[in-house]
């Protein structure tokens, strides 16, 4: 039996997977004890997981819903700004606040959210530790256009330099990250980072993205990466009140923007006018980010929920349409049903990508939202079978995988741990 420690990002796309990863390594007969700041405590220790609270200097309670209300009003190039300074801020305070924590704890290893960067405070104490990607792959592959782009890979010359220069891009922007970072190694007495791959772990980097959805490219990937398949364990999701009796059997068109950038009322209004009037209907998840009452009366007259239990509803659902993050997305496959996208920024681009590449979504851009081009897209997708025979395909790979079991089954492995 090991004891494991874990830090990853603040958020529900992230926490959701990560407690079901540490889920399935506790009923293995290991210990897993998550780091995070004050507001992310309640939700962590109600899955069953040990929690160790870091950050309170920067983030006291209530600090993350005020990030997570900012977010929800940006998309595209400013959302990404402002998702690397949140990254580069928590970055800081797991520098200074993690190595205490860390060894108050007495764990034996770490894992890593690689939109964290505790596995600097895992080299400085000579823990070993491991990469966890809750988001697609970080890789410096040519051959991958980066996870904010959303074109698809490309084996041509101007394919692998177009994602070269994304490469470059993204390294300029986070930029700031690193230097943080590096002051504070070199302050350790540690190597400084010179590129960004150095930042992942060097015994393992494992994706909850099953391969089935990564892009088709020739050669091998990268040896240290791992595909698994989706992070979920369903009875740890809070229960959340829905009225069942409000759905009224027609095919049904579920729509989420996600828990974090799901702030704009014209995304959802622009939602409702385009699947007003289809023999459908439409069900509204505001995930917390808008007040129902907000949104007014809608065309169509949706049903409108703060949350919904997104797992059950996704097994009644005849379309997704959604931000392309990749929980709703994997969830979504899960059930073998086809997606819109309306990437809004962050990795959706680079999901929705991905999907699209495997037949089972059509893709909007958000710049050029209508409620016209919405609903071709939605009508398209319905009405022609390929889409849903494209997501049955994916349903009948991820469904061959136990994604949280597989993980646990490489950190033994890589850690050369045995289960009790």
């Amino acid at each position: 039996m090991a004891r494991f420690g874990a830090f990853c990002f603040p958020g529900t796309g992230h926490l959701n997977p990560m407690t079901a990863l540490a889920r399935s390594l506790q009923v293995r007969g290991h210990e897993v004890v998550i780091f995070g700041i004050a507001d992310t405590e309640a939700s962590v220790r109600a899955r069953g997981i040990e929690f160790c609270r870091i950050g309170m200097e920067d983030y006291p309670p209530g600090a993350l819903e005020k990030l997570d209300l900012r977010l929800a009003q940006l998309n595209g190039v400013a959302a990404l700004r402002f998702t690397f300074e949140r990254v580069r801020n928590s970055a800081r305070m797991v520098l200074r606040d993690g190595p205490k924590a860390v060894r108050a704890a007495n764990v034996e290893a770490l894992l890593v959210d690689e939109a964290d960067f505790a596995g600097n405070v895992a080299d400085h104490l000579g823990l070993p530790w491991i990469s966890i990607a809750l988001i697609p792959p970080m890789v410096q592959d040519d051959r991958f256009p980066p996870f904010w782009f959303g074109w698809a890979a490309g084996q041509d010359r101007l394919s692998r330099l177009r994602n070269r220069l994304a490469m470059l891009l993204l390294t300029w922007i986070a930029a700031p990250i690193f230097r943080d970072v590096n002051r504070q190694r070199s302050a350790w007495g540690l190597k400084p980072f010179r590129h960004p791959e150095e930042a992942l772990s060097p015994l393992a980097q494992i994706t909850q993205l099953p391969e089935a959805l990564e892009f088709e490219v020739a050669g091998e990937k990268s040896a240290g990466l791992h595909y698994t398949g989706p992070f979920v364990h369903f009875e740890q999701r809070p229960a959340v009140e829905f009225p069942w009796e409000r759905l009224d059997g027609r095919p049904l068109i579920y729509a989420t923007m996600g828990t974090l950038q799901n702030g704009s009322e014209a995304i959802f209004k622009t939602i409702a006018e385009a699947c007003a009037g289809l023999d459908a209907q439409l069900l509204i998840s505001l995930g917390g980010g808008l007040d129902p009452a907000r949104l007014g009366k809608l065309a169509g007259n949706p049903l409108v929920v703060n949350y919904a239990p997104q797992l059950e509803i996704l097994k009644r659902a005849a379309l997704v349409i959604t931000h392309a993050g990749l929980n709703t997305t994997l969830e979504s496959l899960c059930e073998g049903v086809p997606l819109v996208a309306v990437p809004l920024g962050n990795d959706q681009h680079g999901v929705a990508a991905r999907v699209k590449a495997r037949g089972a979504c059509v893709v909007v851009s958000r710049h050029r939202l209508t409620a016209a081009r919405l609903r071709k897209a939605i009508v398209l997708v319905l009405q022609e079978p390929g889409y849903r025979e494209a997501a049955k395909v994916l349903q009948k790979a991820i469904k061959q995988m136990d994604g949280p079991g597989r993980a646990a089954d490489l950190i033994e492995q890589v850690l050369k741990l045995g289960s009790s």
